[in-house]
């Protein structure tokens, strides 16, 4: 069996992000969705704990996809959940240059023992970025054409009570 990680804030988890969980999906037995914690990033709109209810509720019913929360560095928790790979998705040459060094560094660290997957978001996400999607929303602009309806959804209701 082929497990494979897919780490990330998912903060929202946007279209973008599920086409490259779906692409994997048909391409290995297993993803294993990793919600990070960066404790250099300033806290998301979505907690933790939120950010994987959401995702759970995205893949319920797709038996081959699972979530869990994690910390550190994406290759060890790669080998922690026995992944043969990271998987990272990729929107444009600017990214290419990121993952080439982020693969070498994590190959390097795990002792060849993980290997780097790069998937490329069909065009309509290329440009697609959490940070835009919070932008979006901040403008009280329409996200409907970047995040699944459950995600919205939540995204609104947080806006909501932000504001009060």
């Amino acid at each position: 069996m082929t497990r494979v990680l897919y780490p990330g804030s998912f903060d929202p988890m946007t279209k973008g992000h599920m086409n490259i969980v779906e692409q994997a999906s048909d391409l290995f037995d297993e993803v294993v969705i990793a919600v990070m914690q960066n404790p250099l990033k300033k806290s998301g709109l979505f907690t933790i704990e939120e950010r994987m209810e959401i995702i759970k509720e995205l893949y319920k019913r797709m038996n081959n996809v699972s979530v869990i929360c994690a910390s550190g560095a994406a290759v060890d928790v790669a080998l922690l959940n026995e992944c043969k790979a990271i998987i990272r998705g990729l929107r444009s040459l600017s990214d290419y240059d990121y993952e080439v060094q982020l693969q070498q560094m994590n190959k390097e660290i795990s002792n060849n023992k993980v290997n780097t997957i790069c998937l490329f978001a069909d065009k309509e996400y290329q440009f697609v970025s959490s940070s835009m999607v919070k932008e979006v929303l901040n403008l009280d602009k329409d996200i409907s054409r970047y995040v699944d309806p459950i995600v919205q959804e939540r995204m609104l209701v947080k806006k909501r009570s932000l504001i009060i």
